[in-house]
Parts: C-alpha cells; structure tokens; sequence
C-alpha cells in the first residue's frame, strides 16, 4: 500500500500561488516583474541555522564559506583567498578577502569568522565537528585554525553550507540563529519558513553586481505543480521535475531544459541489525529483485542510470573494479529460500509464521522517488516480499533511525556535498551510523581504510583503501543501490547564463543576465 503522510503545507502555497497569479501577485507563481527571479523547488527551508538546514541560503549566494568549490569540484577561493598548512599538517591559515562586508554594514574580519566556525564546529550535524581542532584564533586578517593531528581534508569540509560564515549580529543570546546576515551578493529581504525566501541584490557586495536585482524561491512539494509552474511561465527556474513534467517543459514553448549528472546515489538505506534484513542474503535477495535499467528507464526515463555499484562513475576514483549488480530473480528467491524464508500460500514468503513484511519509507522532496519506491515494491513482490510504501517527510528517515523504528527508506544521498567525496564517504560509513548512511552495520576494514584516507593516504595506498570500501560495500549491502542521479531544471527563456552546478553548491546567480 501507498500512503502519504506529509504535510500539505507546501503543496497548499503553491497551489495558492497558482491562483495568486491568475491575480497578478507576487512570488514564483505570479506575473514576471522585471526585476525579479522566480525559482521554485521540492526543499522547504526548515531553520535558518546553516548547520541545521543552510543549503538553500549558499544556493542563493546570501552566505558564503572561507573555501568553495567550482562546477568540476576543486577548491576555490571563496571567503579566504588563500590557505597554507604547516610542515606538520597541524596547523592551517586562511586569508580573508579585503573588502568584505556583512550585510547588516559590520566589516568580516578573522574575529567575526572564527566565532560563527566554533560554533558550526560545535554542532554535531556539520562536517566540520568531525575535524580534530583543538583552537581556531585570529590573527591579523588571518583565520588560524590548529589541531591536534593532522586533517587533509579540512579546506574540503568548509565549503559545506553549514561552515558559512554569518555575521555575530545573527545570534540571539542564546546562541541560536535570529537571521540570517551573510557576506553575498544578495541579502535576506523576507523568509517565510519553510516555503518561501526573498533576496534582494545587497549594494554592499565586494565583487561586481549582479544584474538581476530580486530574487524570489518558493517550496513546492508537488511535482505537478512545479512543471505547470515552469510550463506556464510562472516560474523562471524549476528544479525537480519528474519525467511527465520533463515532457510538459519540453513541450512548451517558453522553457528549456537544464540537466546534469550529479555525484548522488539513489539507494536503499536498510536496517542491519533487523531480525529480517541483518541477514546479508536477504539484502542481497531484495538488490538481485530489482531491475535496475528497466525501473531506470520507466521512472528516471534514462536506463544508464541504473546503478551498478555504490559510488556513482562521476567519482571516477571510487571506482571499483566489481561484480556490477544485476537482475535475478531466480537467485533472489534461491537466496531467501536459503535464508528459511518459503513461499506462503497467497505468495508472500514466511517463516516460522511469520511473513515477510517490510515497511519503505521516503519522501518526495526528489520528485523520482515515490514512483521508484513504487516499483521496487512491485519487484519485491515478484520474490515474495510484502513492502508496505509510506511517503513522508524526509526528516522522518533520521527521526525514525533515531528512535529504532526505521527498517527501509529510499533516500537519494550527494557524495560530494563538500568538494572532497571522502568527508561524506567517511559518514556513510561513520560504524556508529549517520542519518543519511549505514544503520546498524559496520565493518572492521572499511573503517580502518577511510581512517587511513582520513590521515592523508595517497597514492596506491589511497586507491587501495577507496577499492575495500567500495568492494565491501558491494557485498555487504548495508545500502542498495538503485540509480544514478540526474538532477533537471526548467529554464525560463527569458533567462540566459543558467549552468547546472552539479556539486549544488550554488544556484550561480551572478551568472543569469535576462534576455533580450
């Protein structure tokens, strides 16, 4: 069975924002004023702390980060100009741009960034409380940070939206997030939490202006209303249109689209210690039931997208040479017959008297997903898996980890969130489990391999560690995969300079100028 159980929230403002632009409103689904861009997307805005939910507010250049990243993902300048090491690796400055300056008027000096760092550094959710750092001091218009071993990657790990650097005014006294002050070239007009934020172009910036003025996102949970939105011209950008509003887009006349492949994983994140799917042959029962290409080619519209291993090719480094995974449902029902689990009488396997009944959760915010759950379900059938699909909120997935009720969520994970695979390679494979990674499962080996790349293994010895984690995890299935990632967006045609940021750090706004 398919049951929803998200809020209606977003849906209901788009749905209101339709019918306000039949009025002429404002916002993504109003009348085109000049000045403004309207982008609208699947990802509500949950909080205003970066460290909590901050990616919508780098994507919209409001705040910034010490380091970030270009479209083939190498580091680059960003609130630091430069960065050095010590001969011992332990200790790393950061040179701070000249001429940089809040948007509430109070200059971004190394005092102003090494209080917002201590306190993303503080907070469990961002990359950067992983890294060992014993002081972060300023030093002239220097950001000093030490640490207690050496951390190669720790450039890497600022360019994660949660390490953006927010002026002191944006704490109340008790520490939390009040507002959202950066250092980009657009500033925080208006935010309406979790559907809606408004920038507007901030005269204060250091680098050169943009030439779009006002721009306007809006949270639209429902995929159908996000292609009528980039079809009918009510919207500028789109993100996150499903196959049938690929189609609408493509047939319109007032809207391209835009695509990239992009270092995500579709997959199933699957409880290890459940007394079902603990045992490794039933996960790799549930991996040999899928047919990859054809649900790829049905939902995703694009068979090369099925995946054949966990890491996706665009991280040509983790790589490994493997046995790709395949369609077999003769293995798969050999599998569970040998894990005791016999065909019932209505067709689901039992045993013991018990059937074999699992429940998938994900959630719609990837508008792909529901259908692809869908059709793992009826896969899953086909072996004799009962699968019970439920579509929520994507902060069900961590909430129902946490609380031990989680068995199977269909979650699609960015392995390249900061520039540097390995930060988000190490907390998939974190051996206490992460939110949006293994649950339940770890292996001796694959966590001595990330801590050698994680103390700065190179060379044969680098390449050697990503094969066990990648073979491992290829035979062990803590996680499935299913697909690669294909993210899309609708382009209005009255905006020119769009580039598809397959990294997601920014939506690179400055770039968009309008057409003639």
């Amino acid at each position: 069975m398919l049951r929803s159980s998200r809020p209606l929230l977003a849906a209901s403002a788009a749905a209101a924002l339709l019918t306000l632009a039949a009025c002429g409103g404002s916002g993504a689904g109003s009348s085109a004023p000049a000045d403004t861009l309207r982008i609208a997307g699947p990802f509500e805005v949950h909080s205003l702390d970066p460290t909590a939910d901050g990616e919508v507010f780098t994507r919209l250049q409001v705040s910034e980060t010490l380091v970030t990243a270009d479209l083939q993902g190498e580091l680059v300048p960003g609130l630091a100009t430069s960065w050095s090491t010590s001969e011992d690796g332990r200790t790393w400055r950061f040179e701070l741009v000249e001429g940089a300056t809040f948007h509430d008027g109070t200059p971004l000096d190394a005092e102003a960034a090494v209080g917002a760092l201590e306190r993303v550094a503080a907070v469990e959710a961002s990359p950067l409380s992983g890294a060992p750092i014993r002081a972060l001091r300023a030093e002239g218009s220097t950001v000093v940070v030490e640490l207690d071993e050496p951390h190669p990657v720790l450039p890497a790990l600022l360019t994660h939206y949660s390490a953006a650097v927010l002026a002191p005014a944006s704490y109340d006294e008790s520490g939390q997030v009040a507002e959202v002050i950066g250092t980009g070239p657009y500033r925080v007009a208006d935010v309406e939490l979790p559907a809606s934020v408004e920038t507007e172009r901030f005269a204060g910036y250091r680098g050169e202006a943009p030439e779009v003025e006002r721009v306007t996102f809006q949270a639209v949970g429902r995929a159908e209303q996000r292609a009528l939105l980039a079809s009918s011209g009510q919207a500028d950008v789109v993100f996150g249109l499903e196959p049938a509003g690929q189609q609408r887009v493509e047939s319109s006349d007032v809207a391209d689209l835009a695509s990239s492949l992009q270092p995500r994983t579709i997959r199933l994140k699957v409880d290890a210690e459940h007394p079902v799917l603990g045992d490794v042959r039933v996960r790799r029962a549930l991996s040999l039931a899928l047919d990859r290409e054809a649900m790829a080619e049905a939902v995703l519209r694009e068979g090369d997208l099925a995946a054949t291993q966990l890491l996706p090719p665009s991280l040509e480094a983790w790589q490994a040479d493997v046995e790709p995974l395949v369609h077999d449902q003769q293995a798969a029902a050999a599998l569970l017959d040998e894990a005791g689990w016999v065909t019932g009488p209505d067709g689901t396997r039992v045993r013991d008297g018990e059937p074999l009944s699992l429940t998938l959760l994900t959630y719609p915010d990837r508008a792909e997903l529901p259908a692809l759950a869908t059709a793992i379900q009826a896969a899953l059938a086909e072996v004799g898996v009962d699968l019970e699909v439920e579509v929520t909120n994507s902060s069900e997935v961590p909430a129902g980890q946490a609380d031990g009720s989680l068995e199977m969520a269909l979650i699609a994970k960015h392995f390249a969130l900061v520039s540097d695979p390995l930060v988000d390679v190490a907390t998939v494979f974190d051996p206490a489990g992460s939110d949006w990674g293994v649950m339940g499962w770890s292996d001796p080996a694959v966590t001595a391999a990330v801590d050698d790349l994680l103390a700065g293994a190179t060379g044969a010895a680098a390449q050697q560690a990503r094969e066990t984690v990648a073979r491992t995890a290829q035979q062990e299935l803590p996680l499935i995969p299913v697909a690669w990632y294909r993210m899309n967006a609708a382009v209005n045609d009255r905006v020119e300079g769009f580039t598809m940021d397959p990294l997601e750090t920014t939506w690179r706004l400055t770039d968009l100028r309008w057409g003639a």
